[in-house]
């Protein structure tokens, strides 16, 4: 491996690599392996074809070494440097769609793969924008993108230097925080989630710090009705984005009724 393959990022894996190509990231260029299954390879490399990104066969070894002990699935590829977003991007990217800001704050989240876990289902629940402190926390690697399956892609993501002065910025913006706290009296169901809102999900071991909690409008906790009181980070954190989900619907389709039956009365 040359020096400069060194100091690239290099991202593994058909989805996480296909997604890239999807999404305009900055590919310089793709290994594959010769023994890969070709059900992998040939999206991939049409889709490259496209972008006029460069193919090369190499063997299996050598991308062995690049993807660092990830599963690559005979495919790897050589990224330019992930580009944060800012907190302001994802604000605006809610406002762009009409729709109230629905962010998620990660306090010390240190396990890569709950990271991946996390961002595949803030993509799919449509989640405006992750946040990361920039110390303490898991950083968007191989493993991370693997995990996601590519939804590191497609989702915004900041870091920020203080999570605590972060919060009070977005209190100013109207965004209500709300804390996940296996402690908290107030379960996730009775908690109104139709407003702006910044979900903060708490490391792994830990729990949020201190101040982070205290920081928060309120605090909600999940059910646990079995002999356990927690569960994993990023199981949690999908159960809580789901919630969200699922409250936002109910609120549009009763305003959606509420305005139908107005129109129907008028047209009576």
């Amino acid at each position: 491996m040359s020096e400069q393959e060194k100091q690239e990022e290099f991202i593994v894996g058909k989805h996480p690599v296909l997604e890239a190509l999807r999404s305009g990231r900055e590919i310089n260029k793709i290994w594959i392996a010769e023994t890969a299954q070709k059900s992998v390879t040939a999206p991939i490399i049409i889709e490259a074809k496209k972008l006029g990104i460069v193919v090369q066969n190499a063997d299996k070894r050598k991308l062995d070494q690049m993807a660092a002990g990830v599963q690559h699935q005979g495919v790897v590829a050589q990224v330019a440097a992930y580009r944060y977003a800012e907190v302001e991007d994802m604000i605006a990217l809610a406002r762009s769609k009409g729709e109230e800001p629905f962010l998620l704050l990660l306090d010390e989240i240190e396990d890569p793969h709950n990271l991946g876990s996390i961002l595949r289902t803030a993509e799919c629940t449509g989640v405006h924008g992750v946040i990361l402190p920039k110390r303490r926390s898991a950083s968007l690697t191989a493993t991370v993108s693997k995990t996601s399956a590519g939804a590191m892609e497609h989702v915004l993501v900041a870091r920020v230097t203080n999570l605590a002065q972060l919060i009070e910025q977005l209190k100013t913006e109207g965004i209500w925080i709300a804390g996940a706290d296996v402690g908290t009296a107030q379960d996730v169901y009775s908690a109104d989630f139709n407003m702006p809102l910044g979900i903060v999900i708490g490391n792994e071991s830990k729990g949020m710090g201190r101040l982070i909690k205290e920081k928060c409008d309120f605090l909600i906790k999940l059910p646990m009705l079995g002999k356990l009181n927690s569960l994993n980070a990023s199981v949690a954190a999908g159960v809580l984005m789901y919630e969200v989900v699922r409250q936002r619907a109910g609120s549009a389709a009763a305003s959606a009724g509420k305005h139908g039956t107005g129109v129907l009365n008028q047209g009576g």
